[in-house]
């Protein structure tokens, strides 16, 4: 990913998926609290690389609320479904909340002012990431 997915994605994500594979490192079963430190790890990976912060109309308006959620579920004692699925729907706010933004991060930032009205690529990708988890896991 980090060589090969073009754009500023590909080394994002590369990040993101060593971060968490780093977070699992020799567990051969995964808890709910594992994936939730796996996310925890990947964001901040994320957020190390590429110096976003929520806001900026980027993956980390999707990613920060749906881990914060994540985080909430555990806490309530919420089974691996529920957490993946209550972050899913959180990833999805925090996609939908960028369309009103200005980009100031990444490729769309080029656009200024016209980036506003207009839903973030990587937060939705990011969205996705949380959704197909919550569909695969869940």
């Amino acid at each position: 990913l980090i060589r090969h997915v073009g754009g500023a994605a590909g080394p994002l994500y590369g990040t993101f998926f060593l971060r968490a594979a780093s977070a699992c490192a020799g567990k051969q079963r995964l808890e709910a609290a594992d994936v939730v430190a796996l996310f925890e790890a990947g964001l901040q990976g994320i957020v190390e690389r590429g110096r976003a912060v929520p806001g900026e109309k980027t993956m980390v308006d999707a990613l920060a609320p749906a881990i914060e959620a994540m985080r909430r579920s555990l806490a309530a004692s919420g089974g691996l479904g529920e957490i993946l699925d209550v972050g899913a729907q959180a990833a999805e706010a925090g996609m939908k909340a960028t369309i009103p933004l200005e980009a100031r991060k990444g490729r769309a930032s080029y656009l200024g002012p016209r980036s506003i009205g207009h839903q973030d690529p990587g937060a939705t990708s990011a969205w996705l990431l949380v959704k197909t988890a919550a569909e695969c896991w869940g």
